[in-house]
């Protein structure tokens, strides 16, 4: 619980696979996850985590304040109090003023944000982030690393990061 963690490897070794597994978006074909040592079966893993994938996959035809309102509205919350919460935390995301931007209007460390809070507000307890700062130019990855840190501090949520970098795992995770 509340630990960040960073799981580096070489491209090719089952990285994201293993958080695909863990979301239950893949079924193992061996072995078995287990959450407080109780055997999961893929089923019960589905929509138990929230899972940020290397690029932000925000949708084009919906605001920047749509995109990440969808997290609860997949999860049965009314869009309008959907987009109220998604609204009440876009200062603290650094987007405050962007909220009816469509995605092509802001830049990558802005869709990056938007993406952060639509995982955040899927409100699970553990966040699956897969390589959610590779794409970045090097400042922005670096502000951005500082920003990850200081949201999970306050959130404490768990966190499996997963990076090709062991700099960023070093400085971001508890355990690598």
């Amino acid at each position: 619980d509340g630990e960040f963690v960073a799981l580096v490897g070489p491209s090719g070794s089952g990285k994201s696979t293993l958080l695909r597994i863990i979301s239950g978006l893949y079924a193992p074909s061996s072995g078995r996850v287990l959450l407080d040592g109780v055997p999961l079966p893929t089923e019960a893993r589905l929509g138990s985590s929230a899972y940020m994938r290397q690029r932000d996959l925000l949708l084009p035809w919906r605001t920047a304040l749509d995109n990440a309102a969808i997290a609860l509205e997949v999860h049965g919350v009314p869009r309008r109090e959907a987009r109220r919460r998604a609204r009440e935390r876009f200062p603290e995301f650094g987007l405050e003023g962007f909220e009816d931007s469509w995605p092509a209007q802001l830049s990558g460390g802005m869709r990056q944000r938007v993406a952060f809070l639509r995982t955040v507000l899927a409100e699970r307890p553990l966040l699956l982030l897969d390589e959610p700062l590779s794409a970045l130019d090097a400042l922005n990855r670096v502000l951005l690393q500082t920003w990850l840190l200081e949201l999970w501090e306050k959130e404490r949520q768990a966190v499996l990061f997963v990076t090709h970098d062991v700099d960023e795992a070093v400085y971001l995770a508890d355990r690598v």
